[in-house]
């Protein structure tokens, strides 16, 4: 974790406000496996219920561009690496544990989402929103989004489907359905 990176602190701030077991994963130096360098995970969290948890956080503006000309876009792209380093570690891990890659929005001036929109969280000051996919389905369903930076993203309709908000994963929330999804 970087305390530095404020979407890493606004979700270790959301998983001590849920009052969920978690460690945050000191990211100053590369873990060696076997294989050589992993990319470190951000959080191992333990949810209700028992979920165990192996978590990425990406951090993402929404909407996104400039102001001049926002994109209001629910940008899930991240680099190859990210995937796979969460594969490796869920593989690591073992057996009942899950890698989730947590989409986390910092929502600007001007976006409005119902209050009882599950997983928005103000801290700061700020508005963020938090979106989850399961490192397997995102597998699964990813496209290469930039050969020359090594990204990779999920078509919209498949994002749309799969991200769950963060609370189905921690709190075994029911599946919601498309239409209660804020994007």
């Amino acid at each position: 974790m970087d305390r530095g990176n404020h979407y890493e602190a606004a979700f270790e701030a959301y998983l001590h406000w849920q009052r969920l077991c978690y460690v945050a994963v000191d990211e100053t130096r590369r873990t060696l496996l076997d294989s050589g360098p992993i990319k470190s995970i951000d959080f191992i969290v333990h949810g209700d219920g028992g979920s165990r948890l192996l978590v990425d956080v990406k951090g993402r503006r929404f909407p996104g561009g400039p102001p001049e000309r926002p994109r209001r876009v629910w940008e899930c792209w991240c680099g190859n690496e990210d995937v796979t380093g969460l594969e490796e570690w869920v593989t690591r891990f073992g057996i009942g544990y899950i890698g989730l890659l947590v989409f986390t929005y910092q929502l600007q001036p001007g976006v409005e989402l119902p209050d009882d929109t599950e997983d928005l969280f103000t801290w700061r000051g700020k508005r963020y929103l938090f979106r989850a996919v399961s490192v397997d389905e995102y597998h699964r369903h990813m496209k290469v989004r930039s050969p020359k930076w090594d990204t990779v993203d999920l078509p919209r309709a498949i994002y749309r489907r799969l991200a769950r908000p963060l609370q189905h994963f921690t709190h075994g929330a029911p599946v919601t359905s498309e239409e209660d999804c804020p994007f």
